[in-house]
């Protein structure tokens, strides 16, 4: 299992023409399913008057979550297309939506592939390619008179507090790479009266 994936920074878009038949890209980072659902909602909606918004997305580090759809083209001839162009690049957490609004001729199967490859291709090109590290969150409580040395292993590890509430029992979730988490934990086992909730 690799702690490194590629993604891309922030949503980008590309159009291409093919006998006057109109491709509108946008590809997208996603970390969940939901997510990816959503944004291709949102493009269906924005585009409305289009003829179809074929899609696909990939999940997680390990890329194994995935899904593609045509959307109303024939069979394997988008959404795997759009799919096959997320596995060129090697990229997760992403979902690529292409709008077509159809120019009057009929491209047949091989000319839809191509469109609807090139147009989820040049989206991607378009964008910037991030690698990132796999993150892992750990929920813990401790009681308030362990506060400082709870500080001190969060000021000490390279951590992100995401939540925190201090009373006489406090509850802190810190991410981190997921590769130091182990590490992490046992310092935190290590403090008196503190214990891992979830992570």
């Amino acid at each position: 299992m690799s702690d490194f994936y590629k993604t891309i920074k922030e949503r980008s878009q590309a159009k291409y023409t093919e006998k006057m038949s109109k491709f509108l890209a946008f590809a997208v980072p996603v970390s969940t399913a939901e997510e990816a659902k959503a944004v291709v909602k949102t493009i269906s909606n924005e585009y409305h008057d289009a003829r179809h918004c074929c899609w696909a997305y990939m999940i997680g580090t390990e890329r194994n979550e995935y899904l593609s759809s045509d959307n109303g083209e024939p069979s394997g001839t988008a959404g795997k297309p759009i799919l096959g162009q997320i596995n060129s690049f090697g990229l997760t957490n992403i979902v690529i939506a292409v709008v077509r609004y159809f120019g009057g001729i009929k491209l047949g199967t091989s000319g839809l592939i191509v469109a609807y490859r090139e147009a989820a291709r040049l989206a991607i090109e378009n964008a910037e390619i991030l690698e990132c590290h796999e993150q892992a969150r750990v929920t813990f409580n401790f009681p308030y008179l362990c506060m400082n040395d709870m500080m001190k292993i969060v000021k000490s590890e390279p951590v992100k507090v995401i939540d925190q509430q201090f009373d006489n029992d406090c509850v802190m979730t810190l991410e981190c790479d997921a590769d130091k988490m182990p590490a992490l934990k046992s310092r935190i086992e290590n403090v008196d009266g503190a214990a891992i909730l979830e992570g």
